[in-house]
Order: C-alpha cells, then structure tokens, then sequence
C-alpha cells in the first residue's frame, strides 16, 4: 500500500507533542529506510538517540532527509503510487489531516511496546497523543525572545508586551502558520491560557485571534 504511517502532536497552550511518521513503501521490506524529519541539532540527536542504536541492533540501515513540514510531498509520494519515504516526523494537525485523507496507514496500537516498569502503552503516553496513525515521541514548546541590549529600560516580560509595539518599538518575528500564532494572540488579549482552546474553539475566538494579530501585521516579519 503506497501510503504514510505517522505520527502524533498534540497541541495545548503552547505545548505539543511531535511524532515520527511511518508508510509503506517498498523501501520499508528493505535493508534501508528512509526517515524524514527537521533537519538541524533536531535530526542529530534522532540520529544518535534512535537511529544508530536501531541500525546497531537489527541491521537495517537508515537514510536520513530533511522536509519543511506539512503533507504536500506525502500526498505527492501516494498520489504517484511512489512512495520513497518510510518514516516522517510531523505535527499533530498533519497527522489527523493525512490520516482523514487516507495519505497514512494505521497502526495496531496494541503491539507498542509496554514501559520499562510494565506499563502498557495505552496507558504509559500523554492523555489523547496515540492516535490510530501515529505515535508521539517529544513534547516541545515555543517561546518568544528578545535583543536584551535593545532595550535600556524595561525589558518585555509577557505577551502582552509582544503585542505592545508602541511600549517596545521593532519588529516582531513569527513563523507563518497559525500555530501557535493564534494562541499568542488570545493570550495577549486577556484569554487565560487554561482557556485559550475553547475560545479558539469558537468563530468569535478565531475572529478574536486575528484581531490581535491585527494589531502588529505592520511590524511583522514571518519565518
């Protein structure tokens, strides 16, 4: 089946868990498969944390590649019935889209392995991060930084201050996506972190999001 395995992320209030992405392909019966994630210090230590042991105790030899994200060469690969990858590591919201779609296999979850104290695997993960086509692996959290020799004063310590251009004048850097964009947003609006899900959960929250962002789109610069 010319089709992706992935893996799961779970986003709240600024956390999410990240996953690693596996499908059939004939690459996958081989002595090597493929496995795409990130790139950077990110891929290094899968490399040396799960690869090289993998590789070291079954044989089987593993190519490493980099993606920007997303399921655009994942449909690619299924819809040309070419599939070169066997393993992606990719974001929750990737992960239900391409499973819904039918771009990634399913997985029998029950035979993961239990934890080292015996716990099964259905137990052993984060509340709702296994999910029929994919198995997390990190929890990660994005933050917002600053120049501190640009300021002489006080500095900005909230998101509040993220948003407040006119009390710290410059620009403001986002990477161009709406996560966690619309979460950032929300919170500098007053919205309680605890909250932030069921207000995004609503038209008048999503409206609300964009909003705020609003107010800064003439300082922004995307990554």
């Amino acid at each position: 089946m010319n089709k992706f395995l992935t893996t799961t992320c779970v986003a709240a209030a600024g956390l999410a868990l990240f996953g690693l992405a596996t499908f059939n392909s004939p690459q996958a019966r081989a002595e090597t498969i493929t496995i795409v994630s990130w790139g950077g210090g990110y891929t290094k230590s899968q490399i040396k944390a799960y690869h090289e042991p993998f590789t070291a105790k079954t044989g089987i030899a593993i190519q490493s590649e980099d993606y920007n994200g997303g399921l655009a060469e994942v449909k690619a690969q299924v819809e040309a019935g070419n599939v070169t990858w066997d393993l992606v590591d990719v974001e929750l919201s990737d992960l239900v889209r391409g499973c819904d779609e039918g771009l990634l296999e399913t997985i029998d979850l029950s035979i993961l392995p239990p934890a080292p104290d015996g716990t099964p695997a259905a137990e052993d993960f984060l509340d709702g991060s296994l999910y029929e086509c994919g198995v997390p692996t990190i929890v990660w959290s994005t933050i917002y930084a600053f120049d501190s020799t640009k300021f002489s004063g006080a500095k900005p310590a909230t998101l509040v201050d993220f948003f407040d251009t006119k009390k710290f004048p410059g620009k403001r850097g986002m990477r161009k996506g709406p996560k966690p964009n619309l979460e950032f947003a929300l919170m500098a609006d007053g919205v309680p972190a605890d909250k932030v899900y069921a207000v995004l959960g609503t038209d008048a929250g999503v409206d609300r999001a964009f909003a705020k962002l609003d107010t800064i789109k003439g300082d922004l610069l995307w990554w």
